[in-house]
């Protein structure tokens, strides 16, 4: 056996190789990652943290996520499309979370954008790009999870075309994943088929 395809955990369980890399990956694995995200707030906090993990290890984004949520105003779209040039100063000088210039700038652009969007316009299109779960057979191995996938594409063309930044295919994906959009867990994982 490799380590691509599922590996038991201390308690016996089968998961995915990544979800056992460190202690901080179990809980998100088995309770948040693939499972359904709805509400503009709740996604836009995991458009902006998967956008700020772009580059880096998302080890490292959910590590800090309680920090993020601080300094974003529990990325409540209207909070943060209402930050001032003294916000964006606090964030970029907070060691709390990523200070990424381009980042944090994409992520006020976005809440701007976002503000003026009916509610329920971003849950309603983030889910019109999910696939077809039945037009997917379930990965075996780490190497049938895709980084991109022409829904990925679509999303981020589709997130572009109304102003958002920071939402290439790959981080679009990476939300997809996240949110439910796509079950990525392997076969044989435990969390495959929880609820």
């Amino acid at each position: 056996m490799t380590a691509t395809v599922t590996v038991t955990g201390t308690d016996g369980l089968p998961r995915c190789p990544w979800a056992l890399s460190t202690e901080d990956y179990v809980a998100y694995h088995d309770e948040e990652w693939g499972r359904p995200v709805h509400g503009d707030d709740a996604l836009f906090e995991r458009l902006s943290l998967e956008a700020f993990q772009s580059g880096l290890s998302w080890i490292t984004i959910l590590r800090r996520r309680p920090t993020f949520r601080t300094a974003f105003a529990g990325f409540r779209i209207e909070k943060v499309a209402a930050f001032t040039d003294e916000d964006r100063d606090r964030l970029l000088a907070d060691p709390g979370i990523i200070r990424n210039r381009a980042k944090v700038d994409a992520t006020l652009a976005n809440a701007r954008v976002l503000a003026d969007w009916a509610q329920g316009d971003l849950d309603s299109l983030i889910w019109s790009h999910a696939p077809d779960p039945d037009g997917r057979p379930a990965p075996k191995v780490l190497a049938d999870v895709p980084a991109v996938t022409p829904e990925s594409t679509a999303l981020s063309k589709a997130l572009k075309k109304r102003g958002l930044r920071f939402v290439g295919p790959t981080t679009a994906y990476a939300l997809m994943q996240a949110c439910g959009l796509v079950n990525d867990h392997l076969e044989t994982c435990v969390a495959r088929s929880a609820p």
